[in-house]
């Protein structure tokens, strides 16, 4: 019985090992990918002033950001992402509304088609994911997995190429640890509405999970001004708190689930090396056991006892060739 549970615990100590190695090896690179199931809303609130009246109003932000499946694949993830913003003047706005609102509440609206590299985030360009799209560089909607604390280049929308996003040191969000990044565009020359020129500023600031890449929290001052020197819009707004609070929980459950995998290597490894030594012990011992088990039987007319497994030894442990002078020579005596 020892010996079998001793392969047992081998055989058990060889999938643990081979678990521990596709865990280290493998699993990380399937597990540390964009998903392809992504539908995400973003909501924002915050103050705007924008042109005829130049007066300033509360406002509301949509981004709804899909994953088209058909097109992506194990490496490349395609999205399809809706803005909207409004403005709210009574809280009650709804997330979007088009240009023939009565109330003209609409300030800006747009689509957006764009493919990343599921893992490091960065933009792919292959005609085969994004078609006639418009090219994108750079990170798009998040950061790589593993954030490294560096400047990364960041798309911006409005000038159609990436800035600088900068590391500046880690905060706390919601409880969370992020790293912060900061974008500062000033005065950069640009076409701030459909064929209008002018000037277009953004100081952007992302907190960013640094194990997902994912960002847990945004606030954006942007203002566009005419050639002229006329404020088209002046905007400051970020994430809600709903959103924030959502994120956070996010990250949370996507951290446990990484964590683990992180972890898996090690804590199969020691099991199987500990399975493997058991059952080593076990299994040694019990073969060591078959030739050495020196128990006595009778035999079945009550004659001399012999040994288990020994029969050509006598009691006295000699040869049954000189059992017979070992007994002479005990009764000599």
């Amino acid at each position: 019985m020892r010996r079998i549970i001793g392969l047992v615990l081998m055989g058990l100590a060889g999938f643990l090992v081979t678990t521990a190695l596709l865990a280290l090896i493998y699993v990380p690179g399937q597990v540390k990918k964009t998903p392809l199931d992504t539908d995400s809303y973003t909501r924002l609130t915050g103050e705007a002033s924008a042109l005829p009246s130049g007066d300033g109003a509360p406002v509301k932000a949509l981004s709804h950001t899909v994953a088209d499946g058909a097109k992506s694949d194990g490496d490349v993830v395609v999205f399809d992402t809706f803005t909207c913003l409004i403005t709210n003047p009574n809280g009650d706005s709804p997330d979007c509304v088009d240009d023939t609102d009565p109330d003209k509440r609409l300030v800006t609206a747009s689509t957006d088609r764009f493919a990343t590299d599921r893992k490091t985030g960065l933009s792919v360009n292959d005609e085969k994911y994004i078609g006639d799209a418009t090219p994108h560089e750079g990170l798009v909607n998040k950061f790589p997995f593993g954030v490294e604390k560096k400047t990364y280049p960041f798309w911006d929308g409005l000038l159609k190429r990436a800035v600088e996003a900068n590391f500046e040191g880690e905060e706390k969000v919601n409880g969370w640890n992020t790293y912060k990044f900061v974008i500062d565009v000033n005065d950069e020359p640009a076409e701030i509405s459909n064929g209008i020129q002018g000037t277009y500023s953004s100081l952007k600031t992302m907190w960013v999970d640094p194990r997902t890449g994912a960002i847990q929290k945004q606030t954006e001052q942007q203002k566009r001004v005419l050639e002229s020197g006329t404020t088209v819009l002046d905007l400051d707004f970020g994430f809600t708190e709903e959103t924030i609070k959502a994120n956070v929980e996010d990250a949370k459950a996507n951290d446990s689930k990484l964590g683990l995998v992180e972890k898996l290597p090690l804590i199969a490894g020691i099991l199987g090396l500990i399975a493997a030594a058991v059952g080593f012990f076990l299994w040694n011992g019990a073969r060591g056991n078959d030739g050495g088990d020196v128990r006595t039987r009778r035999d079945g007319d009550g004659g001399e006892p012999t040994y288990a497994g020994r029969d050509d030894l006598d009691v006295f442990g000699d040869n049954d060739n000189d059992a017979t002078r070992s007994r002479a020579d005990v009764r000599g005596r």
